[in-house]
C-alpha cells in the first residue's frame, strides 16, 4: 500500500522534527554567548551530579505516569498548558540558581512526560499500555547524543535500534513483575541508557541556566525551549509509530530513509543557490 499524500506530508514533518532538533542553537540565542563559555559557569560538582539527578528524574516521571495518566480517548494534546507549567518551574529554578536543579528537574521531567503522553494519545496511542509508556520514555533519548556515540548511531532509526532490545526486555519484565519491583534490572538498564542521552540536553539546559544574568525570566524561557524540543521530538516519534501501524515498520523505515536523503539533497541545493547569488 502506497502512502497517501496526507501521510507523506506527515512523514516529511516527522523527519524535519526528528533530524533537525536545534536545541543548542536556540539556547545560545537566549544566553547570548557560545555554549563553550556557558559551560565554564557550570561548577565541576554539578557536571558529576547531573547523571544521578537525570536517572532519578526519569524513574520518578515513569512511576508518576503509571499511576496518574488517564486513559481517555484520542484528543488534541495540550502542548501550551504543559509548556506554561514547565516554564513556571524554570522560573522558580532560575530565581534560586543552579542549586535548585535537583528539585526543579524531577518536577519538569514529570510535566514533560505527561506532555509526551498527551501527544502520544493524540496520535492514536493507548497510554494504558506499558509499551506506549516506554515509547514515551524513549523520547527523552531523542535529540541528544552520548559520548560513546559514533556515526552509525546517529539519527532517529539508529536510536530506535539502540533501544529496541532494552525496551522489549523492560516491557516484558514490567508485565510479569510490575514496575514497582525494586531494582528491576531491565528497567534500570533502559533508564540508564536513556539517561546518558537525556543528560546531554540537561547539561545544556544547566549550563544555560548557570550564566549569571539569566535569573527567573531567563530560567522560564530556557525551560519553555527545553519542553518545546521534547514536544517536537514526541510529535515526530509518534507520527512515525502511527505510520508504522498503518503501513508496516519496514515500509516506513525505507520511506523515512528516502525522505532524509531527499531532504539533504534539497538543503544542499538550496545552500548552493544561496552561494551562487550571494
Amino acid at each position: 500500500m502506497k502512502m497517501t499524500p496526507e501521510d507523506i506530508g506527515r512523514l516529511k514533518h516527522a523527519i524535519d522534527l526528528l533530524e533537525n532538533p536545534g536545541l543548542a542553537a536556540k539556547l545560545t540565542n537566549v544566553i547570548g554567548i557560545p555554549f563553550e563559555k556557558a559551560f565554564a559557569y557550570l561548577p565541576a560538582k554539578w557536571t558529576g551530579a547531573i547523571p544521578a539527578i537525570v536517572q532519578k528524574s526519569l524513574r520518578h516521571a515513569l512511576d508518576v505516569a503509571v499511576k496518574t495518566i488517564d486513559h481517555s480517548e484520542k484528543q488534541a494534546s495540550r502542548d501550551t498548558l504543559h509548556k506554561f507549567l514547565v516554564a513556571a518551574s524554570g522560573g522558580v529554578g532560575g530565581a534560586f540558581g543552579l542549586s535548585a536543579l535537583a528539585i526543579e528537574l524531577p518536577v519538569t521531567t514529570v510535566i514533560m512526560f505527561r506532555s509526551i503522553a498527551d501527544i502520544a494519545r493524540s496520535e492514536g496511542e493507548d497510554v494504558h499500555q506499558i509499551e506506549t509508556r516506554l515509547a514515551c520514555l524513549e523520547v527523552f533519548a531523542l535529540g541528544g547524543s552520548s559520548e560513546t556515540d559514533n556515526a552509525s548511531e546517529s539519527g532517529y532509526y539508529a536510536m530506535k535500534a539502540l533501544l529496541a532490545k532494552q525496551v522489549s526486555e523492560a516491557a516484558k519484565y514490567v508485565v510479569e513483575k510490575g514496575i514497582a519491583e525494586e531494582g528491576a534490572p531491565a528497567l534500570v538498564r533502559l533508564i540508564a541508557t536513556i539517561a546518558s542521552r537525556f543528560g546531554v540536553t540537561v547539561s545544556q539546559k544547566a549550563a544555560a541556566s548557570a550564566v549569571p544574568v539569566i535569573g527567573a525570566v531567563g530560567g522560564a524561557l530556557i525551560n519553555a525551549i527545553f519542553i518545546d524540543h521534547f514536544q517536537n521530538m514526541a510529535r515526530g516519534h509518534f507520527i512515525i509509530r502511527s505510520l508504522e501501524r498503518k503501513y508496516g515498520a519496514d515500509y516506513v523505515k525505507i520511506s523515512y530513509a528516502n525522505g532524509c536523503i531527499g531532504s539533504h539533497i534539497f538543503k544542499t541545493l538550496k545552500k548552493m543557490r544561496r552561494k551562487k547569488y550571494a
